[in-house]
């Protein structure tokens, strides 16, 4: 009854299920990575798919291999579709399957009153399109559309619409054009028409991306989309520039260009945090990550020494590209309904929720500096409670602390406390044994990223309780000290213990304005085009023969940019609004809301 319940509560919910239709899943041909180890908590005997209960299984100092990818696959996961984390790591690594579902609008702003005919871009936001709506006069037409049926969509995650050469549209290269072309990041009408071109053999409408905010590269406006409204609206006065070279000097408080241009911003903000941009829903079932490792092996050296702000697909074998194209053919063309029925996002939602304060917290605890013995004593149990707490569901009454001279506790003096670690560990998962024969492959690499992070998680944290225990820091269990401990020495080893963790966990939900901002500002993150790398002059990127006013073809249009000329735009040096550092490590900071604006 309990397992049922679970799997009850772990079930996709309606809106996936219109997923199934669209991409559905068969496993009988395929070949999977076996996952970690799930651990069978009824008894002693291990599992074929655990690591079994032998305590040297669940030793606390083997930290995760040097070149493991779980707790990157498990973040990036949990970042889909939020505008920080991808902000924050703009390159990409994912190609996720999806649905814009049924009646919901999209919008497009444009010169012209008439419907594009071909592949176009459509934002989710009219806030974003309408920057595109513009004339010769101050107004513009903007498109209001609404779905008819469930848009079947690939997702790229990062910033996959920004246009600069550092990665952001790798993934995309490799499926237009069959390998990263970094010179072409500002080739947008070839990038989506080639896009287009090759879904529309497995019925694709469409690819969603990320820049100021989200939008949809839609491959045809007459399928699978009826019209709303196509309005001419006012946009400035007809005597003011909507897009300047150089704002004036001072800019007037009404420039509604620059409202609008800020609010552009502002609504990607919207999707900051989980859920993100819940319009589009993804199929995780389908998850296409160049993280795995046994898909990509070539980016393993790629990546090797890089900081991940660094990482990128640039450098990825042919024989990788090829077997990335073979899974994602599978992927969106397996014509049967198959899979687990997990609801991996809330799963991984799960594990952050759980762990995400608590590790802050306890990071806070610990940056904690005090001459006075007893002060620093109280700081550590305070600290030890913490740790408790978070390990609290797995103290089991039977767990036996040994006293200074037992046998094997100086060897192996926490050894006794490998059992809650074990259960810290695959409680989350241990469940899910039975549905490992419906699983995808795309859902084994989940489950091998779950158990990776939780692993690692409940490693470092029970350490520490466990370490404090032995040193008489825990009221629940007390024990014998013959020597009085070293109280300073666990809180540095716990302070380091906890940035380690911390910094390979690399959750974006720790990156915040501090102090927060107050009630006329919102927290930023360096963000294209506006804080990005521009080409210097006398080489400016090519104009759009439909650009209706003076305004360079980067700010007029931002989406219709063809192909730069050859050297203007990668070889030169680039200019930038803050420093390169700050554009390269994006850190937040609080800017305005209100005019005037600090973007």
């Amino acid at each position: 009854m309990r397992f049922h319940s679970l799997v009850a509560a772990l079930s996709l919910g309606s809106a996936a299920l219109a997923l199934h239709g669209q991409f559905p899943v068969n496993i009988a041909d395929e070949t999977w990575v076996r996952p970690l180890d799930i651990t069978n908590l009824d008894n002693d005997e291990p599992h074929s798919y655990s690591f079994g209960s032998k305590t040297e299984q669940w030793r606390f100092d083997e930290g995760p291999a040097e070149n493991a990818t779980g707790n990157l696959i498990f973040d990036t996961v949990h970042s889909f579709l939020q505008h920080w984390p991808n902000t924050r790591y703009r390159n990409g690594h994912n190609i996720v399957p999806g649905v814009v579902s049924t009646g919901t609008l999209l919008y497009h702003g444009t010169g012209h009153n008439t419907v594009p005919s071909g592949p176009d871009w459509v934002a989710t936001d009219p806030e974003h399109s309408i920057n595109f709506a513009r004339g010769k006069d101050g107004g513009g037409w903007h498109l209001t559309l609404a779905t008819t049926r469930p848009l079947k969509v690939l997702y790229f995650d990062g910033s996959s619409a920004a246009k600069v050469a550092e990665g952001t549209m790798d993934t995309q290269d490799i499926i237009a054009w069959g390998e990263v072309h970094p010179e072409r990041f500002f080739d947008e009408r070839s990038r989506i028409e080639d896009l287009c071109r090759w879904g529309k053999e497995f019925g694709i409408d469409g690819f969603a991306r990320m820049e100021m905010d989200f939008e949809v590269m839609l491959c045809d406006f007459t399928a699978g989309v009826e019209l709303v409204s196509f309005l001419y609206i006012r946009l400035v006065p007809e005597d003011e520039n909507p897009f300047p070279r150089s704002p004036p000097s001072p800019a007037p408080l009404e420039s509604d260009a620059r409202v609008r241009r800020f609010e552009v911003m502002h609504s990607g903000s919207w999707h900051n945090r989980y859920p993100g941009d819940s319009r589009i829903v993804l199929d995780l079932t389908g998850l296409v990550s160049l993280y795995d490792i046994a898909l990509a092996p070539s980016l393993v050296t790629v990546r090797a020494g890089l900081e991940r702000w660094d990482h990128r697909v640039l450098g990825i074998s042919s024989n990788d590209i090829s077997k990335v194209m073979r899974k994602l053919t599978e992927v969106i063309s397996r014509p049967h309904p198959t899979n687990s029925g997990l609801d991996w996002k809330t799963l991984i939602h799960v594990i952050v929720d759980r762990y995400a304060d608590r590790l802050e917290l306890m990071q806070y605890l610990l940056n904690f500096t005090s001459s006075d013995p007893q002060v620093v004593l109280e700081r550590a149990k305070l600290a030890q409670i913490q740790l408790r707490v978070m390990v609290l569901p797995y103290l089991l009454d039977s767990t036996v602390v040994p006293s200074a001279g037992t046998s094997g506790a100086d060897t192996l003096p926490l050894q006794w406390a490998s059992p809650i670690f074990r259960l810290c560990a695959t409680t989350h998962t241990s469940v899910m044994i039975s549905q490992i024969p419906f699983m995808t492959p795309s859902e084994h690499l989940l489950l091998k990223a779950v158990e990776e992070t939780t692993r690692e998680i409940c490693r470092v944290t029970t350490k520490m309780w466990a370490v404090g225990v032995m040193n008489g820091l825990d009221t629940l269990f007390p024990v014998e000290l013959s020597v009085e401990p070293d109280v300073l020495q666990i809180m540095n080893d716990r302070r380091q213990d906890i940035e380690k963790l911390m910094s390979w966990l690399d959750w974006s939900i720790w990156i915040k304005c501090r102090p927060a901002c107050g009630p006329e500002e919102m927290c930023y993150l360096p963000t294209w085009p506006d804080d990005a790398p521009r080409p210097r002059v006398p080489h400016p990127p090519p104009q759009d023969p439909r650009n209706s006013t003076d305004a360079p073809a980067e700010v007029q249009d931002l989406h219709r940019v063809g192909y730069p000329p050859e050297g203007s735009v990668v070889a030169e040096p680039f200019v930038f609004i803050g420093t390169p550092e700050e554009w390269r490590r994006p850190q937040p900071k609080c800017i305005r809301r209100l005019w005037p604006y600090e973007f």
